[in-house]
């Protein structure tokens, strides 16, 4: 061996099937595994169809958001606000609900995701403001609209606002159908349409992006607007699934969503990411909130596991790529 190899780092071994690098998606699959392993055999409650159908209730919030949140990291982007358009989503929907067709009330609460991706997507692009600030100011907006909006939590009187979360497709909740195929279309849009790769394109060189004569701006506010049209959704589906809507609902969900991102091995610095390894990361960080409530672990220890989680995962993520 020359010296020259035994100085060069070794490479991972990586799975390749078709021309299609799976290491990611095969990593996750073997870490579910293992944490459906452990919950079984430690706790009786886990396996349980009262347990697995709540579990897959909780994915479809952070699903949701964590979708969102994916399109705007991939242009190198941040999107605070999330949690705060969820609980404004939530609790308009909810008011409007005695007043309007249910439907159509549902549709305001995602039309107001809508716009308020638009307005944080428009003041980043087109004003060059840091996503970060925008989308910080977002937040306490949007979360004193939804407070001005109403002071207290509003549960409709009409049984039929609960069909939406409750109702169910064989063994599986409606509302996770719903985000499976919200992850199938955003999928296809990320990897198959010219916007998609667009998007992805702009967090890894910008200016390169401009250059090919593809509109940067249009780009990077159909992403912001994307992320409200998917965390209104998430509002939506949030009320109609526990029956009242909260002004004060939807605190540190981005950070939920943002850790779904990284552990699927997005980089925040844009450019890297996809939504079935997002989906991953969505499923792990499910299980373990779900394994440590069922641990009776507090929450405020939950909140430091995760910390520690995104911390390593980023480490572990410059290491490889350190190796190329």
């Amino acid at each position: 061996m020359s010296a020259e190899s035994a100085r060069a780092p070794r490479r991972l071994p990586r799975l390749v099937v078709g021309g299609r690098d799976l290491t990611l998606e095969a990593g996750f699959t073997l870490l579910i595994v293992a944490f459906v392993a452990v919950a079984a055999t430690t706790s009786d409650s886990f396996l349980t169809p009262v347990n697995l159908t709540s579990l897959l209730k909780q994915m479809v919030t952070v699903g949701l958001l964590s979708l969102g949140m994916l399109v705007v990291i991939l242009t190198g982007g941040i999107d605070l606000s999330v949690g705060s358009v969820v609980a404004f989503a939530g609790i308009v929907t909810a008011g409007l609900a005695a007043d309007l067709p249910i439907p159509v009330a549902m549709a305001v609460g995602v039309a107001s995701g809508i716009a308020f991706g638009l307005v944080n997507g428009t003041l980043v692009a087109r004003f060059a403001l840091a996503p970060f600030v925008v989308t910080l100011a977002s937040l306490t907006t949007i979360r004193g609209l939804a407070f001005v909006y109403s002071e207290v939590p509003i549960a409709p009187a009409d049984p039929a606002f609960l069909d939406l979360g409750t109702a169910m497709v064989g063994p599986v909740p409606l509302i996770t159908v719903i985000m499976l195929a919200v992850f199938a279309v955003g999928g296809v849009f990320l990897t198959r349409t010219p916007a998609g790769r667009s998007i992805t394109a702009i967090g890894g060189n910008a200016e390169t992006v401009r250059l090919a004569g593809i509109n940067v701006r249009r780009h990077v506010v159909a992403a912001y607007t994307i992320s409200g049209a998917c965390a209104g959704l998430a509002g939506v589906i949030l009320a109609s699934r526990v029956g009242i809507a909260q002004p004060s609902v939807g605190v540190a969900f981005e950070l939920d969503a943002i850790a779904a991102c990284v552990i699927g091995g997005a980089s925040l610095s844009g450019g890297r990411g996809s939504a079935r390894a997002t989906l991953g990361g969505v499923a792990v960080l499910v299980l373990i909130n779900n394994l440590l409530n069922l641990y009776g672990v507090q929450s405020f220890w939950q909140q430091v596991l995760k910390g520690l989680i995104i911390i390593a995962v980023i480490l572990v993520q410059r290491v490889n790529r350190s190796r190329g």
